[in-house]
């Protein structure tokens, strides 16, 4: 079988995503609700909502965790385009030591990490336990985030995790839920329960996000977003 994506065209296709991108920045128009702008923090989201981060205005000083996979490849050389760091690896499995002693240190310097507690393979919506180690190891807050757009371009793509992506002109809230603060001297056996909040606490964002995005349209908050 011929291989559709090889070395020669891998890095035009990477152009191509980015290319993408880059313009989509132009028609993205994103609310923010409910963001206390804490820094340092990790701000947690499913895999689904991964590019809910390019609402977050401070984007020089967050790194996002993305996989060492071929699909990582492509999103790294995007992401890092629009102006974002990133980590590469996976802070909930092992042999991902590197990766999150990067985010750690990232944290300490105050910069905020951003990382899809689903991902990079799922099971879908399943929070794994990168987020509440890297909360343990740098006492930085966690805080869910989520993404909405009723409008019709704002698609469903055919993925695994269903992942979310804007094409063309699209008006979108992305909310936040409270901070999650985890003591560093937190027992092993109650970091289950942590993960259960940040599970309910994206949920809970997910249920409330129509109502936000009906509620910004109303007080037309888009008219005061910087050109």
């Amino acid at each position: 079988m011929v291989r559709l994506i090889n070395d020669k065209n891998v890095i035009v296709l990477k152009k191509a995503i980015s290319g993408y991108m880059q313009l989509q920045k132009y028609f993205t128009h994103i609310v923010e609700v409910n963001n206390k702008n804490l820094e340092p923090c990790i701000y947690v989201m499913w895999h689904a909502d991964q590019f809910c981060v390019y609402g977050i205005q401070n984007k020089g000083k967050l790194s996002v965790l993305v996989s060492n996979s071929f699909d990582g490849d492509m999103v790294a050389y995007a992401v890092e385009g629009l102006g974002f760091k990133t980590v590469r690896g996976s802070a909930g499995k092992r042999g991902a030591i590197e990766s999150s002693l990067q985010m750690v240190e990232r944290l300490n310097e105050g910069e905020c990490v951003a990382l899809m507690v689903d991902g990079p393979n799922g099971p879908l919506h399943t929070v794994k336990n990168g987020a509440v180690r890297l909360a343990k190891m740098s006492g930085a807050p966690i805080v869910p985030m989520g993404w909405y757009c009723p409008q019709w371009n704002f698609v469903n793509l055919p993925s695994w995790d269903k992942m979310t992506a804007p094409f063309g002109d699209v008006k979108i809230v992305n909310l936040y839920g409270e901070p999650i603060y985890v003591p560093k001297d937190l027992p092993q056996e109650q970091e289950a329960d942590v993960r259960k909040q940040i599970k309910d606490a994206l949920d809970d964002i997910h249920r409330r996000l129509p109502d936000a995005h009906r509620e910004a349209k109303k007080n037309k908050l888009w008219n005061n977003l910087k050109k």
